[in-house]
């Protein structure tokens, strides 16, 4: 009994031995140990169609999911990591033509040109356009639904961006 009372306590500490040793990220992130700090600067609207709200709604956006989502420190530039980009489309299209000519549903896209650059892993920098888009309804004003959509297309853009920078799957 005393040498199995041996065996389990030496099997708990090397358990705990191991799990201090390595760190896990729910959010899959894989982030050089030097980096420290991440830029992001602000996305103009550069599209031909511009919401005066959507610049600011995007950037925060970004910001908030690498603030919420890893250890790195927000500064104004110069970040270990620096993202740097603009808003280049944001269009409303038919899609999903009846019949009769006449478009059963419309599609809200938006489309950012992302450039990201990691000082200390350089396999991680990239420079990219992302682009994302949601439908709705043809019998439904654009600018009553407007809002709803920007969130849903913005929470995936991001998703997209943040992935794309520091999730190695």
């Amino acid at each position: 009994m005393k040498h199995l009372l041996s065996i389990i306590t030496m099997a708990a500490f090397i358990l705990i031995g191991i799990s201090c040793s390595v760190s896990y990220s729910f959010t899959g992130a894989s982030i050089p140990v030097e980096a420290k700090t991440i830029s992001i600067s602000y996305f103009p609207n550069q599209s031909l169609l511009v919401v005066p709200t959507l610049s600011q709604t995007f950037t925060d956006a970004l910001k908030d999911r690498f603030v919420q989502q890893t250890p790195l420190d927000l500064i104004p530039e110069n970040g270990d990591i620096a993202i740097e980009g603009v808003i280049s489309d944001y269009t409303s299209r038919p899609t999903a033509i009846q019949g009769n000519d006449v478009a059963a549903l419309n599609r809200l896209t938006i489309t950012v040109k992302v450039k990201c650059v990691n000082k200390y892993d350089d396999k991680q920098s990239f420079e990219r356009s992302f682009s994302r888009f949601a439908d709705y309804s043809s019998s439904q004003n654009l600018n009553s639904v407007q809002d709803a959509l920007i969130e849903e297309i913005v929470s995936a853009l991001t998703e997209d961006i943040f992935n794309n920078a520091v999730v190695n799957w």
